[in-house]
């Protein structure tokens, strides 16, 4: 069975490298949404397992689109993915309940990376 994944970046380049390396995993379906208010609404009323969302967007970041998601009784593993220093992020994060972080960088080995803490959220 596979892990419905909810991939949020304004940036329409990253949302096919970062989708194209996820779904070479068996077990991973992904739907990718540039607009984060798009992507919010797809998370409420979609059949989503895990979210994952950069962190810098425009109008609705993601730190903003995971409160959003708890407001709403949205219980949905969320997991960052953002260039950002981890330590500059997690503490505004935990207090938006993000599941967790994964920081991007050169390479692909982020992508494995990332696959596993999908797979440890959901």
């Amino acid at each position: 069975m596979s892990i419905e994944v909810l991939l949020v970046d304004e940036d329409r380049d990253v949302l096919e490298i970062v989708q194209t390396f996820l779904e070479q995993e068996d077990d991973l379906d992904v739907t990718s949404e540039a607009d984060p208010e798009s992507a919010l609404e797809l998370a409420l009323t979609g059949d989503y397992d895990v979210v994952v969302s950069d962190y810098k967007m425009p109008r609705l970041d993601g730190l903003e689109l995971c409160a959003a998601l708890r407001d709403r009784d949205r219980p949905l593993p969320f997991l960052l993915f953002s260039a950002r220093e981890p330590e500059d992020v997690q503490p505004a994060a935990a207090d938006a309940g993000v599941t967790g972080f994964v920081q991007k960088g050169t390479g692909t080995e982020q992508y494995s990376v990332l696959a596993d803490k999908i797979r440890a959220a959901t």
